[in-house]
């Protein structure tokens, strides 16, 4: 039996948190009432749902597109939803997909909605896909959520691969001129060492020189594999910090501070947020309820926080741009366009329209910047080498003058 989390209050007003075991979020509403309490916030624990030999390994993004691309046809062309999911089962050939259709499906039969059988696959569904299929089925426009769905699959998708194709030659680069160059000062740069002893003790080694000998006997020694241990202790340390719910608080804060890449980060999840939104709105979901979808999209817990107290002036009557320019993580000219689009009531268009500039300019940066990477990684490894050149070259240099 699954457990909801659930966020209630009581008798006397008070909030409540816990989690209870039910097999739909009917019967954890049920159960709640019969203690007394008044339900706020249900939602499926998603560790119990991610147990399963089905969800061991997470499904290709490309192949769910066009799974919610399929199941959105199915649904516009009057197919039933669970004879839609019936047929997608039957007709793919991935068997984790298969499974996880074949779950979805008996759980929908049962009465559970699309939306909540899909927060059992945490590994196969994004929370961005779950809050937009739960968004449609309440408005009425599943078809519509699942076509933007795969939409907003697709285009994360392709830029992931425009980014790794285009990072892949100075990735290869930099791993190759930090294998040469290690090669070198642990096997090459050593054999010099005694041929310089004669300069090193008349005070005459160039300074360089005795900086490169210095970095070869520091990798060569004990102190370079204890500086290597303790760097991969180092970022296995890190690593677990922030794969725990403050640590990722903490990964998406430094990911949109970050120098050069944090404002195509922050204009990503500024994009997303704003396409949700403006979607959501246009098909007539309520503005808290679709501030609260897109909120979950946007992808980013900073921004997640900021658009959370803009809910809470929302409530209060009051405009949504004047929080989100208070918090200082979104662009002076999206705030001024929300709240222009606010006065004038064309909150729905303004916001997509902002999300597709927002994605174009952020795509031309990512571009140009991918693009500077790779004359830069070969500079650095120009520089590299040249270092260890000259500083060979130079004592050289001085003992043939020595000698003449």
């Amino acid at each position: 039996m699954p457990d909801f989390a659930y966020i209630a209050r009581d008798l006397k007003g008070q909030k409540v948190s816990g989690t209870i075991s039910a097999q739909t979020e009917r019967e954890a509403v049920s159960a709640l009432s019969g203690q007394s309490l008044f339900p706020v916030e249900i939602s499926l624990e998603q560790a119990a749902s991610a147990m399963g030999i089905q969800f061991g390994r997470r499904i290709n993004p490309q192949l769910m597109s066009n799974t919610y691309s399929q199941l959105a046809a199915l649904i516009r062309s009057g197919v039933p939803l669970l004879r839609s999911i019936t047929i997608l089962r039957d007709q793919t050939s991935n068997a984790n997909l298969k499974s996880v259709l074949d779950e979805i499906h008996a759980h929908v039969e049962e009465g559970t909605s699309l939306a909540d059988a899909m927060a059992r696959h945490p590994r196969a569904f994004s929370d961005m896909a779950i809050n937009m299929v739960r968004a449609g089925g309440e408005g009425g426009f599943l078809e519509d959520a699942l076509s933007r769905v795969a939409t907003f699959t697709e285009q994360q998708e392709d830029l992931k691969a425009k980014t790794i194709g285009a990072l892949a030659y100075p990735v290869f680069l930099a791993t190759v001129g930090t294998l040469i160059v290690t090669a070198l000062m642990v096997f090459f740069v050593p054999k010099f060492g005694t041929l310089f002893d004669q300069l090193r003790q008349r005070g005459e080694l160039p300074m360089m020189t005795e900086w490169l000998l210095w970095i070869s006997d520091t990798l060569r020694s004990f102190w370079g594999i204890a500086i290597l241990v303790f760097t991969i202790i180092a970022g296995l340390l890190i690593w677990a910090r922030l794969t725990t719910e403050e640590g990722r608080r903490l990964r998406d804060l430094i990911k949109i501070r970050v120098p050069l890449l944090g404002n195509i980060f922050q204009s990503l999840a500024v994009a997303r947020f704003c396409r949700v939104l403006g979607t959501l709105l246009r098909n007539g979901v309520p503005i808290l309820r679709s501030l609260e979808i897109s909120r979950q999209a946007s992808g980013n817990r900073v921004l997640s926080e900021a658009i959370e107290a803009a809910s809470d002036n929302v409530t209060a009557g009051e405009s949504l741009a004047a929080p989100l320019s208070q918090s200082g993580h979104f662009p002076a000219t999206v705030v001024e366009m929300i709240s222009v689009a606010e006065e004038s009531n064309t909150l729905d268009t303004v916001l997509v329209d902002v999300a597709d500039d927002l994605e174009k300019r952020t795509f031309r940066r990512l571009d140009l910047m991918v693009r500077m990477i790779e004359p830069v990684m070969l500079l650095v490894l120009a520089g590299i080498v040249l270092f260890v050149v000259i500083a060979l070259l130079l004592p050289v240099i001085k003992m043939s003058s020595t000698l003449s």
